[in-house]
């Protein structure tokens, strides 16, 4: 079994917890206004058997250790390469290895089969309604819900990630719908808002595509760090709220 792998980054430090092996899987069904990497839309030649893979991963092994880091599957959307993903994060088990999935949970089912063998969800966000949804990715909003049912059943670990796109996602009643939002969501460990930026815009240049956010401006980091703190006592309040 093979698949279609973009990219390997080593010694990642923000996709999971310690240092880990991002594997960056083509494919994706979304077509995020804001996306980064347009390269990966397509699924592309498939260059690397399960063995291959692991044996690459095998060889950071010792970092791992050292630092509880692990490997981390992203994309695209790793999902959409499930058969594989599910015989990979089988051998990396065995080894002990823990194993992040970054996801939009827009795949292709066996939700339940891949969770059991995941240690933590990276789970990205694109729109806490369905019709902001379907103008941001151009899909449905039902496949991301689906998935979620499954995460919720299966109780592992959740990182929220949001992407804050000027004029679209900062302001306080986005901030409130995303808060009532992710209260569908359990054992959310952690949020993390990240600015909006233009570092994949060349990307779109290279491959001949239109950029549909060119004219919209960066998220201002700061702006986004005190956007996040009034999201958190927001959604605290809605936590507390509940109890």
């Amino acid at each position: 079994m093979q698949a279609s792998v973009n990219s390997i980054e080593t010694f990642g430090l923000v996709d999971g917890p310690g240092i880990r092996t991002v594997i960056f899987l083509n494919g994706c069904k979304l077509r995020c206004l804001y996306c980064h990497n347009p390269e990966m839309w397509q699924m592309g030649n498939k260059n690397y058997t399960v063995d291959e893979l692991v044996a690459k991963i095998l060889r950071n092994k010792p970092y791992f250790k050292r630092n509880n880091g692990g490997v981390t599957f992203s994309g695209g959307e790793p999902l959409l390469q499930v058969d594989f993903l599910l015989e990979i994060c089988k051998k990396l088990k065995e080894e002990g290895i823990h194993i992040a999935l970054d996801t939009a949970g827009v795949g292709v089912g066996k939700y339940e089969e891949i969770l059991s063998l995941i240690d933590l969800v990276l789970l990205d966000i694109k729109h806490s309604n369905k019709d902001g949804y379907k103008k941001l990715t151009g899909m449905d909003i039902s496949e991301s819900e689906k998935f979620i049912e499954y995460l919720n059943k299966s109780g592992k670990p959740v990182w929220i990630r949001q992407v804050i796109v000027p004029g679209m996602m900062d302001n306080d009643a986005y901030l409130q719908e995303l808060a009532n939002y992710l209260q569908k969501i359990k054992n959310i460990e952690k949020i993390e808002f990240l600015p909006f930026h233009h570092l994949g815009f060349s990307k779109y240049e290279n491959l001949k595509l239109e950029n549909p956010l060119k004219n919209v401006p960066e998220m201002n980091v700061e702006n986004c760090q005190k956007l996040y703190e009034r999201f958190m006592n927001i959604y605290n309040n809605l936590k507390d709220d509940q109890k």
